[in-house]
């Protein structure tokens, strides 16, 4: 896949996609909206990539959110259909269907945070599966910074479920930047490593996940995603159940669960 605006190389069954605008901390302009929409609808239906790995080019940012220069211009890319209520709909539904993409799509996805995630790139970051964050990264929902609502791209929905419902409040409220210590203190990120292991601690996460198998992986995702859209214990009980049923049928007939020795019942003994 050759993109203007992002990275993506594949490793094995491992994927990384870096956004790819370093001189503009890796803002996104119109290019990289389409070709983020492009990718991940990819993403979709690929085999051959089983994991993916999020992160950004350069020293500046993970993603520094919409490109404000290109946004203010009349005459930019996200200008290109008018000024209405219909064509601003239109942009704000590229952006926000990033969201739904990306926690769609069957591959675990890992963000390792280079540097700033903000507005849109916070966002970026919490539809992702698992974080990590370099010492030098940076967080902020900065949609309120700029006029706008503290709730964009997803941020209402994910970040209570990920820091819980204060701390949420808190930073949709006020725009507060966090720094990787305290995103770490409060949950928002699984790991800080150093700047120079972030992506090899990165690899060995996706490693993990890559020795799995490929059903079992993606029916995981499956059913956090399932768990995550408010189903009651119940509902969730019945997603795992069935996957696992699944995945129990999936390895007696490739033989996986064939043994010599007869199941505990039979032995007289207790589970």
């Amino acid at each position: 896949m050759e993109f203007e605006t992002l990275r993506f190389e594949l490793e094995g069954e491992l994927g990384i996609l870096a956004f790819n605008r370093p001189e503009r901390a890796n803002a996104v302009n119109s290019v990289m909206l389409e070709e983020l929409n492009s990718f991940w609808r990819d993403m979709q239906t690929r085999d051959d990539c089983r994991v993916l790995i999020l992160t950004g080019e350069g020293e500046k940012g993970f993603c520094s959110g919409l490109d404000l220069k290109e946004a203010a211009d009349p005459s930019g890319g996200f200008m290109r259909e008018g000024i209405s209520g219909t064509s601003m709909w239109k942009g704000q539904r590229r952006f926000s269907g990033l969201i739904e993409l990306m926690r769609a799509c069957p591959q675990p996805v890992i963000a390792a945070v280079n540097g700033a995630a903000m507005g849109a790139g916070f966002s970026f970051a919490m539809a992702a599966d698992v974080r990590l964050a370099a010492p030098g990264a940076r967080f902020c929902a900065s949609y309120i910074n700029i006029g706008l609502g503290g709730a964009d791209v997803g941020s209402s929905y994910l970040l209570w479920r990920i820091v819980g419902w204060g701390r949420a409040a808190e930073l949709l409220l006020t725009g507060k930047v966090v720094g990787a210590e305290e995103a770490y203190r409060m949950g928002l990120v699984n790991e800080v490593c150093p700047a120079e292991q972030l992506m090899p601690r990165a690899r060995e996460i996706a490693g993990l996940m890559l020795e799995k198998s490929p059903l079992g992986l993606r029916l995981t995702k499956d059913a956090l995603n399932a768990a995550l859209n408010c189903l009651s214990l119940p509902d969730a009980l019945r997603v795992e159940d069935r996957n696992q049923v699944l995945l129990m049928e999936n390895l007696l007939i490739a033989g996986g669960m064939i043994s010599s020795s007869p199941p505990p019942a039979q032995r007289g003994g207790a589970e």
